[in-house]
């Protein structure tokens, strides 16, 4: 059995106000590898896609260049791997639930129902 200690169990109070102030400051966030202009991985490349295709405002915050935001927020939303979306403060999801919502086309109706003014409208 083989255990990936790199991942604290706990957050530090400063980590957890730091993701807890960007959450408050931004209503869609996605915490991904790399920046929405220049995604270092394939799973945070196909979340700036389907983001930017509804016309989702967001902020792309790049955990490459802090490494304690990098494993902080995986024990913030007590999921694994990056990258993560938060809408309103809430976890949605990692890639595989937010790519699933969007081919379900439930993505959408979600973002709106919580209020997300998308901007563009494609049909």
């Amino acid at each position: 059995m083989t255990t990936n200690l790199s991942i604290p169990d706990s957050l530090t109070p400063e980590m957890k106000a730091q993701i807890e102030a960007l959450l408050a400051q931004h209503e869609v966030c996605l915490f991904m590898k790399g920046t929405p202009q220049m995604p270092q991985c394939g799973f945070s490349g196909q979340l700036v896609q389907m983001l930017s295709y509804l016309g989702v405002p967001f902020v792309g915050i790049n955990v490459l260049e802090d490494d304690g935001l990098r494993q902080g927020i995986k024990v913030f939303s007590d999921w694994p791997t990056v990258p993560q979306l938060y809408v309103k403060g809430e976890f949605l999801g990692g890639c595989d639930i937010v790519r699933d919502l969007f081919q379900t086309n439930e993505l959408r109706p979600l973002l709106e129902t919580r209020g997300i003014a998308l901007q563009t409208q494609r049909e």
